[in-house]
C-alpha cells in the first residue's frame, strides 16, 4: 500500500512540472506573432497634393507681362532712336536674351511663338502650341477680344500657359501688309525665310507661351 501512495505521487509531481515547461512555449509564441499583426497594420502612404492651378496661371500671366512689357520699352525706345530698322535689331539680338533673364527671374520658361514666325530656329510652335493658336484663330473669329485670349492646362508635370499677341499699330512697320524698301531689304537680311508679315492692326500675331515643370 505505501509503496502504491510512492508511484501515486510520483506520477502527480511528474505531471505538474510538465504543465510548467510547456506553459513558457505558448507564450513565446504568441509574442512571436504580435510584430507580425503590427506590421500588417501600417497606414499607406498620404497622396501627393494637386497643383495649385489658379496660382500657377496667375505667375505666368506676370511672366508673360514681365516679357512683353520689357521687349515693348526696348522696341519703342529703339524706333525713337533710328526708326524701324533699329527696332528690328533690338528684336534680332536683345529678344532672345530678354526672354531668358525673364525665364531666369520667374522660374518658368517664356518665349514668344507663331504659326507665321519671322525666325524659324526661334518661334516655331510645338505640336500642342500650334493646336492653341489655331483655336485662338476659331475663338477670335467667333468674336472673343483678341487681348483675352488665353490658355492654361496641367499635363502630366507639366504647366502650360499661353496668352495671345494682337498685333498693335506700331507693328505694322515691320510686320504688316505694306513695308519700306529699306525695312524689306533688312528683313531679308536677317530673315531670308520671314514669314511674319501682310498682318493688319488686331490680327492674332502669335501668343507667348509660359511653361514649368511640376516634378518634385
Amino acid at each position: 500500500m505505501k509503496q502504491y501512495l510512492l508511484i501515486t505521487s510520483l506520477t502527480v509531481l511528474l505531471v505538474a512540472c510538465g504543465d510548467k515547461a510547456q506553459a513558457p512555449a505558448a507564450n513565446t509564441a504568441s509574442s512571436a506573432a504580435a510584430p507580425v499583426a503590427t506590421q500588417a497594420a501600417a497606414p499607406a502612404a498620404a497622396p501627393a497634393a494637386a497643383p495649385d492651378k489658379e496660382a500657377l496661371v496667375g505667375q505666368a500671366k506676370a511672366a508673360a507681362q514681365a516679357l512683353g512689357g520689357t521687349l515693348k520699352q526696348e522696341l519703342e525706345a529703339a524706333m525713337q532712336a533710328g526708326g524701324p530698322i533699329a527696332a528690328l535689331g533690338v528684336c534680332n539680338t536683345k529678344a532672345p536674351e530678354i526672354a531668358k533673364a525673364v525665364s531666369a527671374e520667374k522660374g518658368m520658361a517664356v518665349s514668344r511663338v507663331s504659326l507665321k514666325p519671322r525666325n524659324p530656329t526661334q518661334g516655331v510652335p510645338a505640336e500642342w502650341q500650334a493646336k492653341v493658336l489655331h483655336d485662338f484663330d476659331a475663338r477670335k473669329a467667333a468674336g472673343e477680344p483678341a487681348d483675352g485670349l488665353a490658355y492654361a492646362e496641367v499635363v502630366g508635370n507639366e504647366f502650360r500657359f499661353m496668352k495671345a499677341i494682337p498685333t498693335g499699330g506700331v507693328c505694322l512697320a515691320c510686320h504688316g501688309e505694306t513695308l519700306s524698301p529699306d525695312v524689306s531689304a533688312k528683313l531679308k537680311e536677317l530673315y531670308p525665310n520671314d514669314l511674319a508679315t501682310g498682318f493688319k492692326e488686331g490680327d492674332l500675331r502669335g501668343a507667348f507661351v509660359v511653361v514649368k515643370n511640376l516634378a518634385p
